[in-house]
């Protein structure tokens, strides 16, 4: 590979400083915000297919809905998992596509459709033999195997679900990020007839309650994957990368650049993942009406998540693509854009909810006291909404600078040595309850919020980025002086 032709950063191109043009600034909230949009209600789709397993599940017997809700959240750990490592196919792209290296996209598709098929499979293994995890959860004897049963079932889709989040890491990384829209939605479509026939057993079916919400779950994976791939084989908008100019075998060394960016991921979302399931596991101690309070605001603060979370996906493809072209000011456009965009749809929901908490928690139940308990807690889902919204934005922005590693440890300190011991001791040595634990999850995505945008700001100032763009761009690059 050709070395990078970079400028001496200190002699050929003198830093000059950062002052935002307003053209500049509107262009790049307006193709952030484009990209973001389809992106966010994909993330909501995936939300709505949960609530659809387990609407449908309370209706078969509240037996089934436990099933499905504990068989879900180990689900939802191998999820965390493949997605993570799948993250790292999106900056990959999107480097190439910004470097005017498109005709290279697919080798590195390739070899990301054999990490996804390693990762599926080893998913596959990891759920069908959960049963170490059920036993140490506490998982009640009558559940055990139903849960087991739910769990056989899904497992099936997991070569389905990181082969599906490798193509949409292709269009993504491309700027494309309709297709993850249209067939989110699709699935969740697909979901309610499919799901509601299994588990209530129609059309000569027999019921088969929280295994029928496993095969539904799996078989609507599959076809989202099978619909997507038809859809890449023959938009137009992905001819010209070399998808299927030959057949590839797995290249080790690539397959080990991919891995060395998203295993990091990997380990972060399981790591934020573990904070709010140990979080509601200790808060499950607390008796039944504390449960049903954390159950609702978690769900609140979850559907609000969704937002940053969309954006921040459509700010590493910015990011990632403004270092493959070589381009300081781009970056710092891209990161900083939409950052201050999350800040804004932050201050939306943090208003909503610090104004409306009562309110909102009466949607969900009409027990005055699960009200009283659920709006102390949304109030402070929405005092953690800045700093939640800036740890995601500016962790999306170094997954465009291919810095993942740094930003693992700082997830791993700030909510395992910060959040949890903090909460721990508010809620059990001074006796605040889930308001304690609640107050470790602010504290916890508080320095998280702080290290990363520091983190971030320091990479864009001083061209840490360029090591990053130098393992993507292979051709002699200039930057305006």
């Amino acid at each position: 590979m050709a070395q990078v032709e970079w400028p001496a950063l200190e002699s050929a191109v003198p830093m000059k400083p950062f002052r935002p043009e307003r053209a500049h600034l509107l262009h790049e909230v307006r193709a952030t915000v484009r990209l973001a949009l389809p992106l966010i209600a994909a993330q909501l789709a995936a939300v709505g297919s949960n609530v659809i397993d387990a609407v449908l599940a309370g209706h078969v017997s509240a037996h089934v809905l436990g099933a499905v809700a504990v068989g879900a959240s180990i689900w939802s750990l191998a999820i965390v998992c493949g997605i993570g490592m799948m993250m790292a196919v999106p900056p990959s792209v999107a480097q190439l596509d910004g470097a005017g290296r498109r005709h290279e996209v697919g080798a590195v598709f390739h070899q990301a459709l054999w990490l996804a098929l390693g990762m599926g499979a080893l998913l596959w293994f990891a759920v069908r033999h959960a049963e170490p995890l059920i036993e140490l959860i506490g998982v009640t004897a009558s559940l055990r195997h139903d849960v087991q049963r739910f769990l056989l079932a899904i497992s099936w889709g997991a070569p389905a679900l990181t082969c599906y989040f490798a193509l949409r890491g292709l269009s993504e990384g491309l700027s494309l990020t309709r297709p993850s829209m249209y067939f989110s939605l699709g699935g969740l479509v697909l979901l309610v007839p499919l799901g509601y026939v299994l588990m209530f057993g129609k059309l000569g079916i027999p019921p088969q309650g929280a295994h029928g919400c496993g095969v539904a779950t799996a078989i609507v994976l599959w076809l989202e994957l099978l619909a997507f791939g038809v859809y890449v084989i023959f938009r137009r908008n992905y001819r010209g990368l070399g998808l299927f100019d030959r057949f590839q075998w797995p290249d080790l060394r690539r397959i080990g650049q991919l891995v060395h960016i998203g295993a990091p991921m990997a380990v972060t979302l399981l790591a934020e993942a573990g904070l709010f399931v140990a979080t509601a596991l200790i808060i499950a101690t607390l008796g039944e009406d504390v449960i049903a309070s954390h159950q609702v605001a978690i769900n609140i603060a979850s559907l609000f998540f969704m937002i940053p979370l969309g954006l921040a996906m459509a700010i590493t493809v910015r990011v990632g693509n403004a270092v493959g072209r070589g381009d300081e000011q781009g970056v710092r456009y891209a990161g900083f854009c939409g950052i201050g965009l999350t800040l804004g749809t932050q201050t939306l929901s943090a208003t909503l909810m610090l104004g409306l908490p009562h309110f909102i928690a009466s949607l969900y139940t009409h027990d005055t006291r699960v009200i009283a308990l659920a709006a102390q807690l949304i109030m402070l889902a929405g005092l953690f909404q800045f700093s939640d919204g800036i740890q995601v934005a500016a962790n999306g922005a170094l997954r465009g600078l291919k810095d993942t590693r740094v930003p693992m440890v700082i997830t791993l300190f700030s909510y395992w040595m910060v959040g949890m011991p903090v909460g721990w001791w508010l809620a059990f040595h001074h006796g605040m309850g889930a308001r304690g634990m609640w107050v470790g999850l602010i504290a916890g995505l508080s320095v998280a919020a702080v290290m990363l945008f520091v983190r971030f700001w320091r990479s864009a100032w001083k061209q840490r980025w360029r090591a990053a763009a130098m393992t993507a761009v292979a051709r002699p690059v200039t930057l305006d002086a």
